[in-house]
């Protein structure tokens, strides 16, 4: 496996990679890092595949910017073109979970020409809504919905730097009423070892969340930056993987690509997992995602 550093679309990306041959690029979400693919890497590599995961914008060994203008969906699509023009690579399949999956959907409508497949985890792909959308998320879930409360800068920053530990084991969803509460004191889950665990809490303790925040922070701007891809569909070979206990499937559905994902080759739905699906479900994940790979044209 390699680290480096590269440049692109004015930051550089701090990335993993492992392997030769057809190029998979895997993109993390909130609040992560590249390390989240640590299971998938080698035996992508293994079954002939150049696996790249970098830790994205925001994140981890990579640029930080302070505007937060800086990570709108369409600049984040640009550092993932940009990563491929570095690598020397025309295209790829791309993976992503969570707010890596928003992004991975949105460079299949925006660089179609860059993305050979597309792979979606617990986040589906979601049509343009009708109007902004935090203020329907608001209307909808609440003042203390965790995406609603994240959109105040400093506030959600402040709460999840407090304690990072408790933060990122905490089986509870982020809200302001669980920022005001100081006696919980969650063990990691079994599928994370302390040693897994102890990367992040460094991480996060030396960068904040700050940078991950600002993806929630852009979400109207991105609604307004991509008008014109609203009537477009994903027609890229696609899959997407979830689990039966991911939180994400109450307020995003599988069902909302309908019509708008024109290849879906198949919704794995993995029992038992929550939201993190490919550490939680590391060889149920590997075995479909080599799968789809292997059926590509």
């Amino acid at each position: 496996m390699r680290d480096r550093r590269i440049a692109t679309n004015g930051i550089e990306l701090h990335m993993a990679e492992d392997g030769e041959g057809r190029p998979v690029v895997l993109c993390h979400g909130f609040p992560e890092l590249g390390y989240s693919w640590r299971h998938q890497l080698g035996p992508l590599a293994e079954a002939g595949y150049r696996a790249i995961a970098p830790d994205m914008r925001g994140y981890g060994e990579s640029s930080i910017p302070e505007d937060p203008a800086a990570y709108d969906v369409l600049t984040l699509c640009g550092d993932l073109v940009g990563l491929l023009d570095e690598l020397g690579e025309e295209r790829a399949v791309f993976v992503g979970h969570d707010w890596g999956a928003i992004v991975v959907w949105q460079l299949a409508l925006a660089h179609p020409e860059r993305v050979e497949a597309v792979v979606g985890m617990s986040v589906p792909f979601v049509p343009r809504a009708p109007s902004p959308p935090v203020e329907l998320m608001r209307q909808a879930l609440g003042d203390d919905f965790y995406i609603v409360w994240f959109q105040e800068p400093g506030v959600a920053d402040e709460a999840l730097a407090r304690d990072v530990r408790r933060t990122l084991t905490t089986p509870r969803q982020w809200t302001a009423s669980w920022a005001e509460e100081d006696d919980e004191e969650p063990a990691p889950p079994d599928w994370l070892s302390e040693e897994d665990l102890r990367v992040y809490v460094e991480a996060f303790e030396r960068t904040g969340f700050t940078g991950g925040l600002n993806y929630y922070r852009n979400l109207d701007r991105n609604w307004e930056l991509t008008e014109d891809l609203a009537e477009r569909k994903v027609e890229q070979p696609a899959l997407f993987i979830t689990g039966s206990r991911d939180p994400v499937r109450r307020f995003a559905p599988d069902q909302v690509m309908d019509g708008w994902v024109e290849d879906l080759r198949g919704t794995l739905v993995l029992e038992g997992a929550g939201h993190w699906v490919q550490q939680e479900h590391p060889r149920e994940v590997n075995e479909a995602l080599l799968a789809f790979l292997e059926n590509l044209s």
